[in-house]
């Protein structure tokens, strides 16, 4: 008698990595918590990691609004010869809430992208 494995993968889509909702929460917390300019490398994991591993559009769209608002007042910072000694102190309040609303955006497309696509196997 002969066995046969067939797969039931519907879906093409893969998983969104942990290391893509944590670094979205941590930019926000970090960014909140005055530590704006160490904000850099979860922004930079968030956004590699769901470009490279993440076919859910929502996810990709997210994380690039997130670095795009990010590196506005990154951008901004570096390039006043009169700045602030910090990120934190130089970004105006603005920009604060709009890299928290772009990470909690991509914390929510992060968990609906989740939700959505069926465990690995």
């Amino acid at each position: 008698m002969t066995t046969t494995l067939v797969s039931h993968h519907t879906r093409t889509d893969r998983r969104v990595p942990r290391s893509v909702t944590a670094a979205s929460w941590a930019v926000t917390v970090m960014v909140v918590g005055q530590f704006a300019l160490i904000a850099v490398v979860p922004v930079v994991i968030a956004l590699v990691g769901a470009l490279r591993q993440v076919s859910d559009r929502a996810v990709r769209g997210a994380a690039t609004l997130l670095a795009v608002t990010y590196a506005i007042p990154l951008a901004i910072c570096a390039t006043r010869p009169d700045g602030a000694q910090s990120l934190s102190k130089d970004m105006h309040p603005a920009f604060t809430g709009l890299i928290t609303a772009a990470s909690v955006a991509l914390v929510v497309a992060t968990h609906r992208a989740r939700r959505r696509t069926p465990p690995a196997r």
